[in-house]
């Protein structure tokens, strides 16, 4: 009787424990509570806008703008080994979301940015069929936004400059020599005064002897640094600068015919951008520039 008795109570025992563990693991199946959905704002079709903060403000980007998509910070790069990406599970989407870039197209003539589904598309379309194929200026420029969030680095292009006439000098033998008189503002540089030292005539190739170009600050910081073409069919130029207001670089790609409107460039770029704030909880500081 003393032995069946045991058996009876061991499997109780036993019982209980399987009982236990099995609410163990039905708790730990239950879904983790999710972050709260952020409030969305959407154009007239319905298409939510990209949310996050770029450098130090949140931000509302309208549908239809962004040429590509926004990368957030912690994003695996496009080249990072694709069993990274499939792991990574990037955080909530919300208004504190640090976006690290994004893209998009800026029209020069009159501020208007690019917007799928607005006139603009349409404009942009035929600018690419009536302007291009003839070399006409494309007035059309390339607008990259990158968030900076590491304190210890400047918001100025001073090692840049140095570091790129340094690598002239070293690696080409070139001596980017700087020139008398301001262009639009902007003190520039051009590679042996824009003689090719071999032949004494002007270059005939800019592949290693773009002009360069450069802004400073009231401080003696170099806030804009801008590199031109000058011997192609059509030249274009590329522009950098720093906004300390905002915490960014600015990245702008044009045809060199609009390089006199580089300050206006830069600050309509900021007017866009300011147009797209909004408070930690998505309500829009604005009118958004670029709304469908």
């Amino acid at each position: 009787m003393k032995s069946g008795y045991k058996k009876i109570m061991l499997i109780v025992v036993l019982w209980q424990v399987l009982l236990l563990a099995g609410c163990d693991y039905y708790v730990s199946e239950q879904p983790a509570q999710q972050a709260p959905v952020p409030f969305y704002n959407r154009d007239s079709r319905g298409r939510a806008d990209t949310i996050g903060k770029l450098g130090t403000y949140s931000i509302s980007i309208p549908a239809g703008v962004i040429d590509g998509w926004a990368r957030y910070m912690g994003d695996p790069g496009d080249f990072a080994d694709p069993k990274i990406k499939a792991r990574y599970q990037r955080p909530p989407e919300s208004y504190d979301l640090p976006i690290e870039s994004f893209g998009f197209q800026y029209r020069i003539t009159d501020g208007d940015v690019y917007t799928s589904f607005r006139q603009t598309q349409q404009d942009y379309r035929r600018d690419n069929e009536t302007l291009i194929p003839y070399g006409k200026p494309f007035p059309w420029a390339s607008v990259s936004v990158y968030g900076q969030y590491d304190a210890t680095v400047p918001l100025n292009f001073n090692f840049t400059v140095q570091d790129d006439f340094r690598v002239s000098k070293e690696i080409s033998n070139i001596d980017y020599i700087q020139q008398e008189q301001p262009l639009y503002g902007l003190t520039v540089y051009r590679a042996n005064n824009g003689i090719d030292p071999e032949t004494g005539e002007p270059w005939k190739s800019d592949t290693l002897t773009k002009d360069r170009m450069i802004k400073k600050d009231q401080a003696g910081n170099i806030k804009t640094y801008i590199k031109c073409e000058f011997t192609q069919h059509k030249n274009f130029c590329n522009h950098m600068f720093y906004n300390d207001n905002w915490h960014i670089q600015v990245w702008i790609s044009y045809n060199r015919s609009y390089l006199p409107q580089w300050q206006e460039m830069e600050g309509n770029i900021i007017k866009i951008l300011d147009s797209w704030r909004v408070s930690r909880e998505g309500k829009l500081l604005g009118k958004q520039i670029g709304k469908a």
